[in-house]
């Protein structure tokens, strides 16, 4: 009796063991993988494209008389505003060319006052014949001559007050001036190739980027087809800095899930593309509060550049490549003799391009479908297995372990 029951006892053991060592198995030993459901959803695209910061306005300070520079009136790196005096250039030889006008004019008035006497006498003469036809002639000439001179008096008179006005070198614009190129006791000319000093105004600022003539082409084509819609009344452009940083206002807390984008306008497209890089160029005027943004800076522009209605997408985790090039997935086909049962099929489908860590999937996809997302190595077309479905929001998180 005792024997008989230990050998009840030991085959029970034995059956409770070899159930515990099966791995997430069906009754009839069927692998177990994970799935989820295809669905739709509206998305809108974005491009990250390089571009570099250049200021909004950018004045060369230079000279435009010849002379010795007396003195700098203002601070390297300061603001400046339009019209206050940069340097001052000697000013002895405009003033002496200046007083020269002047007196010039004084003459040439003086003058038209006694010929315009000396015109209205032989006028009065010539009625009675006292005198000849010629010399009224002659006097209405002279009258003539002399009041052109004062007209060229006053001009060379003004041209003398520019100059003068010139030997004060102002800032032709508002801004930020830059490091001087000359000090006291220089000898500058007009009009001359250095400048004396840069002015940049970078309260905003442009932003030019570039984008190749094959992506262009691509999303016209998309829009053209309507299988994207433009999003050209929002036209609007964020930056990455040169750390990977959001350009957000300077205060705004950088660990926060929900940046505070300072957003810029497109203002255009060029009409033609680079010969030698095969770019076209895009220009975007941004917002400088903070002065984060300095000429020559280097950034990453993210454009939008429009939406997809009915877009699928699928973690990269699912996609495998084949053989030869192809991309693939392994679809589930529900079985009749089993509610958790499926049918493995290796479905080839073409990916438009990545959307963070999804793939935009062109063709091969159907809303509703099955795809595996876990335990793709367990897998083969044809194959019955045992399916769990996986919530949307697990899915990424799943894919990341993979």
């Amino acid at each position: 009796m005792d024997t008989k029951f230990a050998k009840t006892a030991l085959l029970l053991f034995y059956l409770l063991a070899i159930g515990g060592c099966e791995e997430k198995t069906s009754p009839a030993g069927l692998a177990e993988v994970r799935y989820f459901v295809v669905s739709e959803e509206r998305i809108t695209l974005t491009t990250n494209l390089p571009g570099r910061v250049s200021a909004l306005v950018i004045s060369e300070v230079r000279p435009q008389v010849d002379g010795i520079i007396l003195e700098r009136l203002f601070e390297e790196g300061a603001d400046v505003v339009e019209g206050q005096v940069l340097f001052r250039i000697d000013p002895a030889i405009y003033q002496a060319t200046y007083n020269t006008a002047r007196a010039t004019l004084e003459e040439a008035e003086a003058n038209v006052t006694a010929l315009a006497l000396l015109e209205k006498r032989y006028r009065n003469l010539a009625r009675t014949n006292a005198i000849s036809q010629q010399d009224l002639d002659n006097a209405i000439s002279d009258h003539g001559q002399a009041r052109a001179r004062i007209a060229r008096a006053k001009a060379e008179l003004e041209a003398a007050a520019i100059n003068f006005a010139y030997t004060k070198i102002k800032a032709p614009v508002s801004g930020r001036i830059g490091a001087s190129a000359v000090t006291p006791g220089a000898l500058v000319t007009a009009n001359q190739p250095a400048a004396l000093a840069v002015i940049q105004q970078t309260s905003q600022v442009y932003v030019d980027i570039t984008q190749s003539s094959a992506d262009t082409i691509r999303l016209r084509r998309a829009m053209a087809q309507g299988k994207m819609k433009s999003n050209v009344n929002a036209a609007k452009v964020r930056l990455i800095l040169e750390d990977g940083s959001p350009y957000t206002p300077v205060a705004h807390d950088l660990e926060s899930n929900m940046p505070e984008w300072i957003f810029g306008d497109l203002l255009f497209s060029e009409i033609s593309v680079g010969q030698t890089t095969g770019t076209v160029s895009l220009r975007a005027i941004f917002n400088n509060p903070d002065g984060v943004l300095l000429p020559g800076m280097y950034v990453t522009a993210i454009i939008e550049e429009g939406s997809l209605d009915n877009a699928v997408l699928i973690p990269q985790g699912c996609v495998l490549s084949g053989g030869s090039g192809e991309y693939f997935v392994y679809i589930l086909h529900k079985e009749g003799f089993g509610e958790d049962l499926f049918r493995v099929e290796r479905r080839v489908i073409t990916v438009v391009r990545s959307l963070g860590n999804r793939w935009i999937v062109k063709s091969g996809l159907s809303f509703g479908e099955n795809i595996v997302v876990e335990g793709l190595q367990k897998v083969a077309p044809e194959k019955t297995v045992k399916g769990v479905l996986v919530a949307q929001s697990a899915v990424s998180s799943i894919t990341e372990r993979r």
